[in-house]
C-alpha cells in the first residue's frame, strides 16, 4: 500500500477505501501480465497446424464443443484475466476480420511476450521494447511482400482457390474430404462474388446442417433451404415454375389494434361471425390467386382453418419461415416482402424453377429447396454429419474457407504456409536489427526469435523433432535463397509449400503480425494495476 507522508510526518491516506484494494505495479505487474497471455497461448499452440489437436469444451449446462479453431476456444474458454481477455478479443479480430489464422496470432503474441520477458530481466526498458517490436513488425511486412506470388483465378479457372481452401481445410475436421468442400466453399463464393467491385457479401451464402448421413453428402444447392416443409401434409411436395408471394404480415382475420370485446348472445350470431371469418380467409386466398401466385411463403403463422381453405384452393403454404431466410429467398426469387395484405400485387411475386421438399433418411426431417432462382446470388451449402457435434465443427470450418476464398477475391496476392513466411521473415529481421545501434536491436532480434515460434509449434505438433527441424529447413532456405521451404507436416518428402500447394492470402498473414504486435505493445505499456476490494 502507497501512503503519503504531511510535513509533520503523519500518515494519510489519498484513495478512498485504500485498504481494500489490491494493486500490483511496476515489473511485478508486466510479468504477471506475461504470464497470463503466455498461458493462454500455451494452451491454444498444440491446436496449430494440419496435425493440430482438438480440444473439448464443455459449457455448464453440459453441452459439448470438440474444435480446434482458436477463436471458438478462446470464446468458450470463460477466461477471469483481463490481460487473457486481451487475448481472447485478439482471436476474435482476427476472426471478424480474416475468417483464419485465429490460432496462429494468438501462438506469435505468447512468442512475443515471452521474448519480452527475457529482455524485461536484461534491464531493458519496456517502451523500448514495444518500440523495438514496432519497427520490427514493419520490417516483416515489407518483406512479406516480396516473397509472395499473385494468384491467377476466374470463374471457369477457380482451381487455384481449391489449393487455397484446402490449406484452410487441412487442419479441420473436414480433412478426409477437403477437395470436396473446398470445391463447394470456392463455388458458393464464385456465385455470389461482385467481381467489379472485388467483394463478397458472405450473408449470401447460407449454412444448414443436418444430423445423419456422411459429411461426403455435403453439397451446394443453388438456391435456397429452408428448414420447413408444407403446412399440409396434402399440399403438393414439388411446384415447378413458382410464383411465389412473400408475407410478413400474418394470414388471418383482422383484429382491432385496441382491446375489444365481443359477446356472442346465440347460436345464428356465432354462426354469422364464423360465415364472416371464412369469407375473410376466402377473400384472402382469392386475392392471392387473383395474382397468379402458385405458392405462399409467411413469417407467421395461421391456423387450421386457413390452413384447409389454402389446400383446399391448390394453394401450396409454409409457415414460420425465419426473417433471415425470407430476406434470402427474395433476394433469389426477385419478389417483394409483402408487409401488409392489402398490398399483395402481380408485380411482388417473386419467381422460381422448382421448389421441392426433400425427406432425409428414415426421420420424418423435411426441408424446402427452392432452386432455379433468376437471381444466382443467393446460395446454400448443406452439411450432413454423424451429429450434431461434427456438424458444427464442418460449418465453422466451412466459414473460415469462405473467408479465405473471399479474401483471394479482394486481393489475390499469396504466400507459403508451413512456417515458411515465418522462417523467411524471421531471417530478414535478423539482418535488419544490425543497422540499428540502439537498445531497439535487442528487441528487433527478439521479434525475429518471436518467429521461430510458429514453425516449432508446427513441427512439434506433427510429431518431428521441433529445434533440428526448423534447423535443417532455416538453413536450407540460406543456402537456397528460397522463402517457399517450411515444414513438411504431412511427411510428404518436399519442404518445397509450392510444390506441396500449401498457400495462404497475403493479408491474412499480414494481420495477424499487426494484430499480435499492437497486442504486445498494449500489455507491456502496462506497468500498473490496481483492483477495487469487495464492495
Amino acid at each position: 500500500m502507497s501512503l503519503a507522508f504531511d510535513e509533520n510526518g503523519r500518515p494519510f491516506i489519498i484513495i478512498k477505501e485504500q485498504a481494500q484494494k489490491e494493486r500490483v505495479h511496476g515489473i511485478a505487474a508486466q510479468k504477471q501480465h506475461i504470464l497470463a497471455a503466455r498461458t493462454v497461448a500455451n494452451i491454444l499452440k498444440s491446436s496449430l497446424g494440419p496435425k493440430g489437436m482438438d480440444k473439448m469444451m464443455i459449457s455448464p449446462d453440459g453441452d459439448v464443443t470438440i474444435t480446434n479453431d482458436g477463436a471458438t476456444i478462446l470464446a468458450q474458454m470463460h477466461v477471469e484475466n483481463q490481460i487473457a481477455k486481451l487475448l481472447v478479443q485478439l482471436s476474435q479480430s482476427q476472426d471478424d476480420e480474416i475468417g483464419d489464422g485465429t490460432t496462429g496470432v494468438v501462438v506469435l503474441a505468447g512468442a512475443l511476450l515471452e521474448q519480452a520477458e527475457q529482455l524485461i530481466d536484461r534491464g531493458i526498458h519496456p517502451i523500448r521494447i514495444a518500440t523495438g517490436y514496432d519497427l520490427a513488425c514493419s520490417i516483416a511486412l515489407e518483406h512479406m511482400k516480396t516473397i509472395g506470388d499473385s494468384l491467377e483465378f476466374s470463374k471457369d479457372n477457380f482451381e487455384p482457390l481449391i489449393n487455397v481452401a484446402m490449406t484452410c481445410l487441412g487442419s479441420k475436421i473436414v480433412n478426409r474430404c477437403h477437395r470436396q468442400i473446398a470445391e463447394i466453399c470456392v463455388k458458393a463464393v464464385l456465385d455470389v462474388a461482385d467481381f467489379d467491385r472485388k467483394d463478397v457479401n458472405l450473408d449470401l451464402i447460407k449454412l444448414e446442417g443436418k444430423a445423419g448421413g456422411k459429411m461426403e453428402d455435403t453439397q451446394l444447392i443453388q438456391g435456397i433451404l429452408v428448414d420447413k416443409e408444407m403446412s399440409h401434409p396434402q399440399m403438393p411436395k414439388e411446384v415447378e415454375d413458382a410464383k411465389i408471394v412473400i408475407l410478413t404480415c400474418p394470414f388471418e382475420p383482422p383484429k382491432p389494434k385496441t382491446k375489444h370485446k365481443l359477446d356472442v348472445t346465440s347460436a345464428e350470431a356465432y354462426k354469422r361471425l364464423q360465415d364472416q371469418e371464412q369469407e375473410y380467409f376466402r377473400e384472402m386466398v382469392q386475392k392471392i390467386k387473383d395474382t397468379g401466385a402458385n405458392l405462399v411463403i409467411c413469417q407467421w403463422g395461421f391456423d387450421d382453418e386457413a390452413n384447409h381453405l389454402l389446400y383446399q384452393n391448390g394453394l401450396p403454404a409454409v409457415r414460420w419461415v425465419g426473417g433471415v431466410e425470407i430476406e434470402l429467398i427474395a433476394i433469389a426469387t426477385g419478389g417483394r416482402i409483402i408487409p401488409r395484405f392489402s398490398e399483395v400485387s402481380k408485380d411482388k411475386l417473386g419467381s422460381a424453377g422448382k421448389v421441392r421438399e426433400i425427406s432425409l433418411g428414415t426421420t420424418k426431417d423435411r426441408m424446402l429447396v427452392i432452386e432455379g432462382c433468376p437471381n444466382t446470388k443467393a446460395v446454400t451449402i448443406f452439411v450432413q454429419g454423424g451429429n450434431k457435434m461434427v456438424i458444427d465443427e464442418a460449418k465453422r470450418s466451412i466459414h473460415d474457407a469462405l473467408c479465405v476464398v473471399r479474401n483471394l477475391v479482394r486481393n489475390n496476392n499469396i504466400i507459403y504456409g508451413g512456417g515458411a513466411t515465418e522462417i523467411s521473415c524471421s531471417l530478414a529481421v535478423s539482418r535488419a536489427a544490425d543497422k540499428y545501434t540502439g537498445l531497439e536491436q535487442y528487441a528487433i532480434r527478439a521479434f525475429a526469435d518471436a518467429l521461430d515460434a510458429v514453425p516449432i509449434a508446427l513441427a512439434e505438433n506433427s510429431g518431428l523433432p521441433p529445434i533440428e527441424a526448423l534447423a535443417a529447413v532455416k538453413a536450407a532456405q540460406i543456402a537456397q535463397n528460397n522463402p517457399r521451404l517450411g515444414i513438411d507436416c504431412n511427411a510428404r518428402g518436399t519442404n518445397d509449400m509450392k510444390v506441396q500447394g500449401v498457400v495462404d492470402p497475403v493479408i491474412s498473414k499480414m494481420q495477424q503480425f499487426m494484430l499480435a504486435t499492437q497486442v504486445v505493445k498494449m500489455i507491456l505499456k502496462i506497468d500498473d494495476v490496481i483492483k477495487q476490494g469487495e464492495a
